[in-house]
């Protein structure tokens, strides 16, 4: 990360480290304090995080977070979580019968398209001007609105009970989180996200990150 200049980036965020920990990364090696990115990838995430340096690229980041989003994802079937991913708590989900790949396939085709979907209450939607994400670290109650999102494709890459490995490519605003809650509803088991890798943001894939 040494001697980054002005402009927009891209850097490979690794999993355990938040959004913000990288933006802290960039201003030390760069020696600049205005740094912004462009669609925060959760601490447990992977991949593709587009950052602006300085006033000039920064500005430019509204239109960076419009662009085109591909993510792989790992969904577990059987329980839900608290916080749709692997880090919340887990109830599990008495299955009757085990989806078979057929069914499986069927589930996440119907979210292709633009859909309806609620934003996970552990998230940085602002609600009255504070995250949602504070309002449930405090116990409260956090009603999520639905909202139309885009999802351009989707497709199961490998299927092995309670494992699904999946490909979606996004417009803005999807919550795969949401997705992955969303297709343990469609399935009737439960499910949430164990793992997830975003590996494209607009042009920029991992060859051209910074790592």
């Amino acid at each position: 990360m040494d001697c980054i200049r002005e402009g927009i980036i891209a850097v490979w965020k690794p999993a355990g480290m938040s959004s913000h920990d990288v933006i802290n990364r960039v201003r030390r090696a760069s020696g600049i304090r205005t740094v912004g990115h462009a669609g925060t990838l959760d601490p447990l995430a992977r991949g593709v995080l587009v950052i602006g340096v300085g006033r000039t690229a920064t500005r430019g980041l509204a239109a960076e977070v419009q662009k085109e989003k591909e993510y792989v994802t790992t969904v577990r079937l059987g329980a839900t979580s608290s916080t749709d991913d692997e880090e919340g708590e887990k109830t599990p989900h008495e299955v009757a019968d085990i989806p078979s790949r057929e069914a499986v396939d069927a589930a996440v085709q119907k979210f292709v398209g633009e859909i309806m979907q609620v934003p996970p209450i552990y998230s940085a939607l602002k609600i009255k001007g504070k995250p949602a994400y504070a309002y449930a670290r405090e116990g409260k109650d956090v009603v999520m609105q639905a909202r139309p999102v885009v999802i351009k494709e989707i497709e199961v890459l490998s299927y092995d009970y309670p494992a699904i490995r999946v490909r979606a490519v996004t417009g803005a605003g999807v919550y795969i989180r949401s997705l992955a809650r969303d297709i343990g509803v469609a399935l009737g088991t439960g499910a949430y996200m164990v793992d997830l890798e975003r590996t494209r943001v607009g042009e920029y894939t991992k060859s051209q990150c910074i790592q």
